[in-house]
């Protein structure tokens, strides 16, 4: 299902849920990707190989898992970044909550959890 005009656009849905989940993490990686929007990984990580050959991404291995990244030295990556913002913004919320809801960062130590009283 595609979200925005992204898919049209890029000709994938694979690429759209990559770019629209590396603008809100700031980084991620293909599993991730797949696992929150329901596309297959192979497809997510052409299109993540895809970018990256054309330099609108960096990664970086961490452990076992490649990790991407938008590039900061490509003025291309800056304007396609502008144009993803555009196509998150018209996200309504509810799918916005539904596609991010995983968390992906790690808890900062020492960080209290608040529990809520639901």
């Amino acid at each position: 299902m595609k979200l925005t005009f992204l898919a049209d656009l890029l000709g994938s849905l694979a690429a759209e849920a990559a770019l629209l989940h590396l603008f809100h993490h700031g980084e991620s990686y293909g599993r991730a990707v797949a696992a929150d929007f329901g596309v297959s990984l192979d497809s997510v990580q052409k299109q993540l190989d895809k970018l990256e050959r054309t330099g609108i991404l960096i990664s970086k291995w961490q452990g076992r898992t490649l990790i991407y990244n938008w590039n900061p030295k490509s003025r291309a990556a800056s304007r396609l970044k502008d144009l993803v913002s555009v196509a998150y913004e018209g996200i309504s919320a509810d799918i916005s909550n539904v596609r991010f809801a995983t968390r992906r960062r790690h808890r900062t130590k020492d960080k209290p959890i608040i529990y809520s009283k639901d």
